[in-house]
């Protein structure tokens, strides 16, 4: 069956025409593929489509859609699959909704099975065709050839695991593989995506630093000036576990409006760890909105403080909802020195401050439309040091809201004093 007669019956109400390497892709055998490029090329819709046509062409085949966490797939991978790719009315869309669901099943006996590495176990007991792995430069190199065992179901002439990812630092063990020639490297570019908007291009065009670099340029750029250059998500990004009761807890917040406002549930435990273990990161929202919610979410559990940024009725607003709160020590320099020294790794190889790879507890799409961070841990990347001899000690003040948080926890933990020159001169 040729390209063009697959696309006729799997795309029968929604066309879609490959370009540059999205048509590449479809094509190639290669048994490991990097999908490299900057935001918005079409990615994972190449991706996507690819899995359809093999699951069309090959009866029984089965696919394994994955990224770091299963519930980070729900709003992201699963709505262009069912809103772009899948005909309508097709009865695999029937059924559970698309947080529930576990797998697409084709009438021919194909699948597609959906996860996360944050729930492996049932990933490594079964066989599969092809792997394609979203946002790939979440997962660690261990994460990937894992997943390479997996690739023995023996339904298609060829088995084949696939990563699609913006670029990271020049030394993410992704780029390096790539490097080492164990991965085809296909670089997708706007150009590949015919809908793609002058709109959105000149919104990444506006990004600064590292994030327009990675994003718009597509270049796998390090993190020059970087606030926390010790920051490395394959040390500090821990998978879910469940807190055990004896471990102390906090809670610390930043407020804000148009910017995210934040929320961070901290726990220690016994070695003086701090894990970040939920995370509240939206914008557009009333106080009092986020104050049922941090409630709702805060049932069962005890807190020796809630550390709080300095709005006066923000702490009221959040006092009437029983969240008592003491006012964040807002030292700058200082504060950032003990975060620095907790990102460290200690003698045993761990650092004391992790955060939960699936701590977020819902994403915010107006931020992720604007390429903006939507979590603490995606702030780390552009949060840098001012250029300059009069301002080269301070960070650059944008995206810096769950830096804030952080930071007011560290700072409430290690027991710093308050340095109010840093609070005048920096307004922080």
């Amino acid at each position: 069956m040729s390209l063009t007669q697959t696309q006729s019956i799997s795309n029968q109400n929604k066309p879609y025409r490959p370009y540059g390497v999205a048509r590449d892709l479809l094509y190639c055998r290669e048994p490991e593929i990097l999908m490299e490029g900057p935001a918005g090329t079409g990615k994972t819709r190449a991706l996507l489509e690819k899995a359809n046509l093999c699951a069309m062409k090959y009866p029984g085949m089965r696919a394994l859609f994955v990224r770091k966490t299963r519930e980070s797939s729900t709003e992201s991978v699963l709505v262009t699959l069912e809103e772009k790719v899948l005909p309508t009315g097709w009865p695999m869309l029937s059924g559970p909704s698309r947080r529930q669901r576990q797998n697409y099943r084709y009438p021919n006996g194909s699948i597609f099975v959906i996860a996360g590495m944050d729930r492996a176990s049932r990933i490594m007991s079964t066989e599969y065709d092809m792997i394609f792995v979203f946002e790939a430069r979440e997962l660690t190199e261990d994460d990937w050839e894992s997943l390479l065992t997996r690739l023995r179901n023996g339904m298609m002439p060829y088995q084949q695991a696939i990563a699609d990812t913006n670029p990271d630092a020049p030394t993410h063990w992704l780029n390096q593989r790539a490097l080492r020639g164990q991965m085809t490297r296909l670089l997708s570019r706007h150009d590949d995506n015919p809908n793609v908007t002058n709109e959105y291009k000149k919104r990444l065009n506006h990004l600064t630093g590292v994030r327009r670099d990675r994003l718009y340029k597509g270049i796998w750029a390090g993190q020059e000036g970087a606030v926390y250059d010790l920051w490395d998500p394959a040390v500090h990004l821990v998978n879910h576990s469940d807190i055990p009761l004896e471990y102390r807890r906090i809670r610390s917040i930043d407020f804000g409006y148009t910017n995210p406002f934040v929320c961070q549930w901290w726990a220690i435990d016994s070695d003086d760890r701090m894990i970040l273990y939920r995370e509240l990161y939206l914008s557009h929202g009333l106080v009092e909105d986020h104050a049922q919610f941090i409630a709702k979410h805060s049932q069962g559990e005890t807190y020796e403080a809630t550390v709080c940024d300095h709005d006066a009725e923000g702490r009221a607003t959040l006092e009437r909802y029983g969240i008592e709160t003491i006012l964040a020590k807002k030292s700058l320099r200082s504060g950032i020195q003990s975060v620095t020294r907790r990102l460290k790794k200690e003698a045993d190889g761990k650092p004391r401050l992790m955060l939960m790879q699936d701590c977020l507890i819902q994403t915010d799409h107006r931020l992720a439309e604007k390429q903006k961070p939507t979590s603490t841990c995606q702030e780390f990347p552009g949060y840098i040091w001012h250029r300059g001899t009069d301002v080269s000690e301070m960070p650059v003040m944008v995206n810096d809201h769950g830096m804030d948080a952080m930071r007011y926890a560290v700072v409430y933990l290690d027991g710093l004093t308050q340095n109010t020159l840093d609070v005048r001169v920096l307004g922080k």
